[in-house]
């Protein structure tokens, strides 16, 4: 169970824990492997029974069920439709609710309470999906704040933005599964620092702006188009980085609920892609 990444080694301690309490990874051709109980003996004809010497097990007699079940690719589909889902359901409620005076308002402390989120499930070592489900309505809030400012100033930038972020995902994902993009691990190193300091950038860009300086990342100039472009290409190959992270949690045997923490890699790089296309269409159509 050896693999480069981070995050994928600390999942993988914790579901050696979860292993030592009573999980069984599958066996052969993906069905569920079962611990050896008292009673119980490998399946198959005329080999040895432990609990009863010299009767052959019966074959494909069942020990006790695993307490957990490992995740699969299904599970992290499914997962990450369910909180796009709650996200969309959260933007509109957002959207129709909020009064336009207090849009900017919602905006930054979605913002502010999304970022928290974040980074207690990055850092987190075990899989929270209540955590999951509420930053994707707080995330919910963000983008539907965000969609509706840019609306009001661009009519029709949103559904621009929205079908331009799915078609680079779903580019992404046909990329991957033929494996034009692999994800090496010096290329898994050079797209983590590469997010690490555009992130970096943006929070430092973010913190002199507050105090009146504006260093033209933002502005809409030249310099903000190639920033921006920046970003959607890096947030474009963070995908190959989930793609990555959901095979080796499936080859590991991480427990099912992991499926929600793999779910919130690929839903931060879709809001973050949403948020960057729609700042680099409005770019085109006049200032922010």
């Amino acid at each position: 169970m050896k693999t480069s990444n981070p995050v994928l080694a600390r999942l993988g301690q914790a579901a050696e824990r979860e292993r030592a309490a009573g999980y069984a990874p599958t066996g052969p051709y993906g069905q569920p492997g079962y611990p050896q109980q008292p009673g119980y003996a490998p399946q198959g004809y005329g080999q040895p029974n432990p609990a009863a010497p010299g009767y052959p097990a019966a074959p494909g007699y069942p020990a006790a069920p695993p307490t957990v079940a490992p995740m699969s690719i299904d599970d992290v589909v499914v997962k990450t439709v369910t909180l796009l889902g709650i996200l969309g359901l959260s933007a509109a409620a957002a959207w129709v609710l909020v009064p336009d005076a207090l849009v900017r308002t919602a905006w930054i402390g979605a913002a502010l309470v999304g970022l928290a989120l974040g980074l207690v499930i990055s850092f987190s070592r075990m899989a929270n999906p209540a955590l999951v489900v509420a930053y994707s309505v707080v995330e919910g809030v963000f983008v539907g704040m965000v969609s509706k400012a840019f609306e009001s100033l661009y009519n029709g930038i949103v559904l621009q933005a929205v079908v331009a972020t799915f078609g680079v995902f779903f580019v992404m994902a046909m990329l991957y599964k033929v494996r034009a993009i692999r994800a090496t691990p010096k290329f898994v190193r050079g797209v983590t620092a590469a997010i690490v300091g555009l992130f970096a950038v943006m929070l430092i860009n973010l913190v002199l702006a507050l105090f009146g300086f504006d260093t033209g990342l933002r502005s809409g100039g030249p310099l903000a188009i190639g920033f921006s472009l920046v970003c959607i290409v890096v947030a474009s190959l963070s995908f190959v980085l989930s793609f990555h992270e959901v095979e080796e949690g499936v080859r590991m045997g991480l427990p099912q609920r992991y499926s929600w923490t793999a779910a919130f890699g690929i839903l931060v790089s879709l809001v973050w892609l949403y948020i960057e296309i729609l700042r680099l269409l409005s770019y085109f159509q006049g200032d922010d």
